[in-house]
């Protein structure tokens, strides 16, 4: 990217100018003329700071590369604290991750939350690169340091091919205690301990080496449509990832949008049959009552801080391996405050369940990882416009081990067997990007022969 390295100049020569020695925010924008000559994604690849985040919305029209952080959060609440000190930059963002635990009061650290040093931003076909300058004591100082971390920047920008072969796979938890749980849960819905519960798998893959985390997120992008797309990289070999096709809330000043994205079938590739598969899914009593319940508690839970509130007609979202039920709702806020969001809506009915602390509790007792960015979300926030996706078919790189995520919704009804077999779809998206065929510890151990990484739905 020349013109980024042109820009890079520029910006080293601002910041040589005589800076105050005091506490203070300054921001630098450059318009890039024309489309870059390389990807954002191999751009931010490159780079050797950390950490390192990238988002592409799911409309594709909106991307972000990001690296180097001028100040962190361990909090929503310290971010959003720290924005209202600058009202007149209403657009500076932070990004980053918010843990499934994220929204809990008391929760401290538990979130990723940063205000980049270096921001290069796509909205439509229009390139800008941002430089935040910030210190809590001195911007003097402050500028020096950002004058040699600009150096590090490099302009490498082929991304690795994904080489990486599974070696092995462990399902946490394995099939019969996945049936054992599902059987636990229905019982206690029979007893009218919660309505709905959300649980998870994780599978853990054994990598032949490390995973390039940048390369595979690359790959999910190009086949994955209709999907955010995030990662965030805390180092070189530590990374978590995904591309979610669903939005925890988007807000623009008052207005606040978001969705229930519940009830699931298998995809289809063939238009016809994929149409069939989503009629069916239309009229399933079963997934139908499974979204309704996340509509009903994402309104509940939105009165006393909206205005009004419209609920959308259900749709089909249809993705590479699965399709689902959506219902959009946009609500009118009372007052603008993105902690109060994110506590009303994470971890939503769709990913938690119903009533919510009930369901939490019982995916405490009885899941044996802990989600930690599993399920929670991912994306950024602003004085005038905030926008997170829900962490799902996401995935952490950590060395030469992937661990991949997805969970189902249970409900009075549901079938452990199609309940596994729907994880397996929706872990898929992301599995099937390394390999069709892999052995499991679980066929191991039985002596069965590979098993495929989707099976029919």
């Amino acid at each position: 990217m020349k013109q980024i390295s042109a820009i890079l100049d520029q910006l080293d020569t601002v910041l040589s100018a005589d800076f105050p020695d005091a506490a203070g925010l300054r921001q630098f924008s450059y318009i890039l003329t024309g489309r870059p000559d390389s990807d954002m994604l191999e751009w931010l690849n490159a780079q050797t700071c950390y950490p390192k985040f990238y988002w592409q919305h799911r409309d594709e029209n909106e991307e972000a590369a990001l690296c180097g952080d001028a100040v962190n959060f361990g909090h929503l609440f310290a971010a959003q604290v720290f924005l209202q000190q600058y009202p007149q930059l209403p657009d500076l963002r932070i990004w980053g991750l918010n843990a499934f635990h994220g929204a809990d009061e008391a929760a401290s650290d538990t979130n990723a939350l940063f205000l980049p040093r270096i921001e290069l931003n796509r909205r439509g076909e229009n390139f800008t690169l941002l430089c935040n300058l910030y210190s809590p004591h001195s911007l003097r100082e402050e500028a020096t340091r950002m004058r040699t971390f600009l150096r590090s920047l490099v302009n490498r920008y082929s991304l690795p091919a994904l080489t990486s072969h599974v070696m092995q796979l462990q399902h946490q938890p394995a099939k019969p205690q996945w049936q054992q749980m599902i059987h636990t849960a229905l019982r206690c819905i029979q007893q009218g301990q919660f309505d709905k519960v959300v649980l998870a798998r994780k599978t853990t893959l054994t990598l032949s080496h490390p995973l390039n985390a940048t390369a595979f997120l690359a790959a999910s992008r190009a086949v994955n449509h209709h999907c955010y797309h995030f990662m965030m990289a805390f180092t070189a070999q530590q990374a978590f990832l995904g591309s979610s096709p669903e939005r925890l809330f988007l807000r623009e000043n008052h207005e606040l949008f978001t969705e229930a994205l519940a009830g699931t079938v298998a995809g289809a590739v063939e238009n016809r049959q994929a149409h069939l598969l989503g009629q069916w899914l239309l009229n399933d009593p079963k997934n139908q009552r499974e979204n309704m319940l996340v509509v009903d508690d994402i309104c509940q839970r939105l009165q006393g801080s909206a205005r009004s509130l419209d609920v959308l007609p259900a749709e089909i979202l249809r993705l590479r391996k699965v399709q689902h039920l959506r219902r959009s709702i946009h609500a009118v806020l009372t007052h603008t405050d993105d902690v109060n969001c994110l506590q009303r809506l994470q971890p939503t009915a769709a990913v938690a369940g119903l009533p919510r602390q009930a369901a939490r509790d019982f995916i405490a007792r009885h899941e044996p990882f802990d989600r930690k960015w599993y399920a929670g979300s991912a994306g950024y926030l602003s004085l005038a416009r905030s926008e997170f996706t829900v962490a799902l078919r996401s995935a952490a790189v950590k060395g030469d081990q992937l661990e991949l995520f997805a969970g189902a919704g249970i409900v009075a009804g549901s079938d452990a067997e199609q309940e596994w077999q729907e994880i397996e779809n929706k872990a898929a998206g992301l599995r099937t990007l390394l390999e069709e065929n892999v052995l499991s510890v679980d066929d191991i151990l039985s002596n069965e022969n590979t098993i495929p990484a989707v099976r029919a739905g």
